[in-house]
């Protein structure tokens, strides 16, 4: 059996009134990083998640990942949750090990859609993978350096030049995000995975899926995705 699973890091919440308060007195623009005992990470406060949507999207990831690397197959699969919507990247061999892979992680607690953007094909190269890298970190460099667009409410996954953008934001920051985005070099496409708030801390008005236009779109041919849908759209 060959695989290659990776769990999406996700930061977590740590809500010590001291040190938000701290935090809100510093004139510095860099988000606060508090470190947990509990969760043994570091973690964002201004992430406009709750503590346990957090909890519960890092549950997903590591649950989700288990139940792909157990597949036969090869499979290299990376499953990235955010706000209990759960996107799915990578290669299998066959259209059957995409469903299969999108079945496991839908049965996983908590899952409330999943995107599943899975190709068919070999794995990518090893220069591709390094070129995806480095797109991300520009990507989240563009958009921690963006005007009011606040860098901790999104997350950023790159596939093969495709840059997925999940987060939860008012329609004027997405569409800001968006922008920074198609101005980076080397980014092919753009997908927007983001749900709408009226203000930083919710309420969400729902998941929307669609292209750098913020137009719906549907399904992605191979596969179904049971509720949410995307397709990738050229940005150039």
């Amino acid at each position: 059996m060959n695989y290659r699973a990776f769990p999406r890091s996700v930061s977590w919440l740590c809500t010590v009134t001291a040190i938000a308060a701290a935090c809100a007195a510093c004139g510095g623009c860099v988000p606060l990083v508090v470190g947990s005992a509990a969760v043994g990470a570091g973690v964002v406060v201004t992430d406009p998640r709750s503590a346990d949507t957090q909890v519960d999207d890092r549950a997903i990831e590591l649950r989700g990942t288990s139940r792909v690397r157990d597949m036969n197959g090869t499979i290299n699969v990376t499953v990235t949750s955010y706000n209990r919507q759960v996107l799915l990247t990578g290669t299998v061999d066959n259209a059957a090990d995409r469903q299969r892979a999108e079945d496991a992680v839908r049965k996983v607690d908590k899952v409330r859609s999943v995107v599943n953007a899975i190709h068919i094909g070999p794995p990518l190269s090893f220069k591709q993978r390094s070129n995806d890298t480095g797109i991300t970190a520009l990507v989240r460099n563009a958009l921690l350096n963006g005007k009011k667009i606040p860098s901790a409410a999104f997350k950023v996954v790159t596939e093969a030049n495709t840059v997925y953008l999940m987060g939860l934001a008012t329609q004027d920051q997405i569409e800001r995000a968006t922008q920074e985005i198609r101005n980076v070099s080397g980014v092919d496409k753009v997908v927007r995975l983001t749900e709408v708030t009226f203000n930083h801390r919710g309420p969400a008005r729902g998941a929307s899926v669609s292209d750098d236009r913020g137009t719906p779109l549907p399904p992605i041919n191979q596969g179904s995705t049971g509720g949410s849908s995307a397709e990738t759209s050229p940005v150039r």
